[in-house]
């Protein structure tokens, strides 16, 4: 008897381990979240039509400029609103950095993106990065804010060595310039609000939020 319960005992425990195993295992993104750059992200505006994005409480070493020193080259909403980035440049295979800290949601080939890396980040934020020459990430990977996660290239649709960055919420595009100063490579130190209107999200400044969680 007493065998019997220290072997159930034991498989009870491999069990336990093998199922602790498998979820931490288990991938973070769908297939889908994996291979798609416009894509919802799961329950962001569930319980709320306004999320906020706490510029306001980063401090040094939680935010970082995606390419130090680059200089705009094509600003966002070029071409009657079809950019939807901006474009920065440096030189070929300069080091790109991650915004803030995240998780990589997508790594890969994207068409016209060419070698393109996509953040999500605690706030519900998405950050991207494109037209690389190399990733140095892949999906699932943890990201701190300052980490090289690539190199510029012209990898996609590109004619000149650079990165085109965007910002999302919840799959929509918006002006990077909200979040930063795009010419002077500084972080704007204010809370953004996020709305959901419809179909659409509006992204604007706001003078004063709810107390929640940064980046």
């Amino acid at each position: 008897m007493k065998t019997a319960i220290q072997l159930t005992l034991c498989l009870l425990l491999v069990a336990m381990t093998c199922t602790r195993s498998m979820a931490q295992q288990a991938p973070p993104f769908t297939p889908m979240e994996k291979k798609h750059i416009r894509v919802a992200t799961p329950g962001l505006f569930a319980t709320d039509k306004h999320l906020y994005i706490h510029l306001d409480s980063l401090s040094e070493g939680e935010y970082c400029f995606p390419l130090p020193g680059g200089k705009v080259i094509s600003p966002y909403g070029r071409g009657g609103g079809r950019h939807t980035g901006t474009d920065i440049k440096t030189r070929a295979n300069d080091t790109i950095r991650c915004a803030f800290n995240g998780i990589v949601r997508m790594a890969c080939v994207y068409g016209a993106y060419g070698n393109v890396i996509v953040v999500r980040h605690p706030s519900g934020l998405e950050t991207i990065y494109s037209h690389n020459s190399k990733n140095l990430v892949g999906s699932g990977d943890v990201v701190k804010a300052g980490q090289a996660i690539g190199l510029t290239g012209r990898t996609g649709r590109a004619t000149t060595e650079h990165l085109h960055f965007e910002t999302r919420i919840n799959g929509q595009h918006f002006n990077p310039n909200i979040l930063f100063n795009m010419e002077k490579g500084t972080l704007r130190h204010e809370c953004i609000r996020c709305t959901k209107n419809g179909n659409g999200i509006v992204v604007k400044p706001c003078a004063t939020a709810p107390s929640a969680a940064a980046q």
